[in-house]
């Protein structure tokens, strides 16, 4: 690697730690810096998915001041806990709101359970399992209610994980990669269920041969409707699915083990083919869904956000291209993901080190809130895989 990149890696290393050190509160994390645009859209509160994720990266940079922060945000988000066990959106302390969104926010509590497992891996000093372990339960008990009896995956509605302007319900990819995730940590008695189905349904065009008829049923539609490819489809649902190509569903399909190692080659291979990483890495849809498809809903214009090329349809996140290096390193394409990383470092850097929410998918703009922190989060963990070794997926 260059001089240069090497100082860049560092100096963005650098910054991430000093984003999450000013974003961190008495209570846990902010998703974003503090000014007058981020708090109108309450990313000045302890979100669930947001705490969750920086968690990870927190507690993986050894400093101690951060791993303090990322305990504060778990336990924020489970003193407010719902009885049924959901985990909230978002929590604003200062204020006592708990916010649970509209359709749900189903992918908040799975993330908060990975987070729980993963710094008790890394700081078991705190003994945060333990301490959490009721919560935990009623957390599973709740994630087991919104799962399908048969084949063992979380059903939702639209709009119900972070993708959250996004017409994608019934059986998702992301929040069933994570879902799978979630019950193998936990160990899980129906998680090889959960995998076999999913493989099942978001990759109807293998030789498999289902037993049970529905399932033959709904890959018999989704054959006829469509040409297979080398992603995973976004979602599936009674009668119509996803073929906008979720990346970041695929990139933590792959990296949970959902996604068959085989495939995983193509699918990295698709994602270059569509020049998704670039300017930034990585955009998290390969076909944005247009004004007039008969996938687009109107909430989508939903403070002019979501149209084509934005936000989740189709624009580009630093953060998801963390995980997207963390895969190239899993899969073995270190220089690919290091070269990945000097990108996403780039990106961290624009505007004197911003750390933009997200870019324009074609013109690279950079958009959303300033000084976002799981960007600087799973900077620190794909860092950390790519130069250290680390095993975040273990």
């Amino acid at each position: 690697m260059q001089g240069d990149q090497a100082a860049l890696l560092e100096e963005c290393y650098r910054q991430a730690l000093c984003l999450l050190r000013e974003n961190s509160t008495p209570d846990g994390v902010l998703a974003s810096a503090r000014n007058p645009k981020s708090s109108g859209r309450n990313y000045d509160s302890i979100f669930g998915r947001d705490a969750a994720i920086c968690a990870l990266g927190m507690a993986l940079s050894g400093d101690a001041e951060l791993l303090e922060s990322a305990q504060a945000g778990l336990l924020t988000l489970a003193r407010h806990q719902a009885r049924n066990g959901q985990i909230p959106k978002f929590v604003k302390p200062e204020s006592a709101e708990v916010d649970f969104w509209y359709a749900g926010c189903v992918d908040a509590t799975i993330w908060w359970l990975i987070a729980v497992h993963f710094l008790d891996r890394v700081a078991p000093q705190l003994g945060l399992a333990e301490r959490l372990s009721a919560n935990a339960v009623r957390a599973l008990s709740w994630l087991e209610c919104q799962e399908h009896q048969g084949w063992y995956l979380l059903q939702q509605n639209d709009c119900a994980d972070w993708a959250d302007i996004m017409p994608r319900s019934g059986f998702v990819l992301y929040t069933n990669a994570l879902w799978y995730w979630a019950k193998r940590l936990y160990g899980l008695p129906t998680a090889r269920e959960t995998r076999r189905f999913a493989r099942l349904l978001f990759n109807p065009f293998d030789s498999a041969v289902p037993d049970q008829k529905r399932v033959r049923l709904m890959r018999h539609y989704i054959r006829n409707g469509c040409r297979p490819g080398p992603f995973l489809l976004s979602y599936v649902n009674f009668s119509f699915w996803g073929e906008e190509i979720d990346i970041f569903g695929n990139i933590l399909a792959y990296l949970t083990g959902v996604g068959a190692p085989s495939e995983a080659g193509k699918m990295v291979a698709g994602v270059t083919a569509l020049s998704a990483n670039k300017p930034h890495p990585v955009r998290v849809v390969g076909h944005p869904i247009e004004v007039g498809s008969p996938c687009w809903r109107p909430y989508m214009q939903r403070h002019r956000q979501n149209l084509p090329w934005q936000y989740h349809n189709g624009g580009a996140w630093p953060f998801v291209g963390g995980f997207w290096v963390i895969l190239l390193a899993t899969l073995g394409e270190r220089s690919l993901a290091r070269t990945e990383l000097v990108k996403v470092a780039l990106s961290c850097k624009v505007n004197g080190w911003e750390f933009n929410e997200w870019f324009q998918g074609q013109t690279g703009e950079p958009m959303g809130m300033l000084r976002q922190s799981w960007n600087a989060a799973v900077y620190i963990l794909a860092y950390r895989t790519v130069l250290c070794g680390a095993r975040i997926f273990a």
